[in-house]
């Protein structure tokens, strides 16, 4: 059975170990704009938690949730769901590797350009602080990364694992899953990850590596209006 704070992992990361990245009105709970778009309620929210979610985002605001399917209140619109496999890694998956360097405030602006390019998730200006974050690079190009978005008390998110179009088919993903796999494991939690219900190619790679699935999800981007 999956864990109760993998069910929730927005929530279970903004009130716990990412709390310094969070504004918060009532038990609801976001990213900093610039940090992530995800927004966050308690497992059963009541009206008034809607309510406060309401105001937390503001007219015209999105939010993206993470989390089972829920009813949505008339007092937002949707602007699009989709579906979210959660895998759970393997123990023995992390490998150091020695081309993968650690990336910083520097590096955001070819990391927002490659994550442009290649769309693996959402990564904003702010994004690198809930890292770490690894890198490889070639002839002083940012190739390929993979880093640590949202962080559980048990857990710990894999995201951002993309590859330049021109450097694919190395196996530059999966040694860079491993070696974040590495810096979570170094901390006592175990790495996760999610990837797209129709994005077949990485749910491929994923089990390939050892990753279970812990839960079929969705995320739900909702707009106050």
């Amino acid at each position: 059975m999956s864990a109760p704070e993998l069910l929730y992992p927005g929530y279970a990361a903004l009130t716990g170990p990412n709390a310094a990245f969070a504004e918060s009105r009532g038990n609801v709970v976001r990213y900093l704009p610039e940090v992530a778009p995800f927004l966050a309620l308690p497992p059963e929210p009541t009206e008034q938690d809607w309510a406060d979610a309401a105001t937390l985002l503001g007219p015209g605001t999105t939010g993206a949730i993470m989390s089972p399917d829920f009813v949505l209140p008339e007092s937002f619109k949707l602007d699009q769901q989709f579906d979210l496999v959660q895998f759970v890694a393997p123990e023995g998956l992390a490998a150091a590797d020695d081309e993968a360097v650690a990336l910083t405030a520097d590096d955001v602006p070819e990391m927002v350009a490659l994550v442009a390019l290649t769309d693996p998730g959402p990564f904003r200006t702010r994004t690198i602080e809930l890292g770490p974050y690894l890198g490889i690079r070639r002839n002083g190009e940012l190739i390929a990364m993979a880093g640590v978005r949202q962080t559980l008390p048990s857990y710990a998110e894999i995201s951002a694992v993309c590859t330049h179009p021109d450097h694919r088919g190395q196996g530059l993903a999966r040694r860079l899953i491993r070696a974040i796999a590495g810096e979570i494991t170094a901390t006592g939690r175990t790495p996760f990850l999610h990837t797209g219900g129709t994005n077949v190619t990485a749910q491929r790679l994923y089990t390939a590596m050892g990753f279970t699935v812990s839960n079929r999800m969705k995320v739900t981007i909702i707009e106050a209006v």
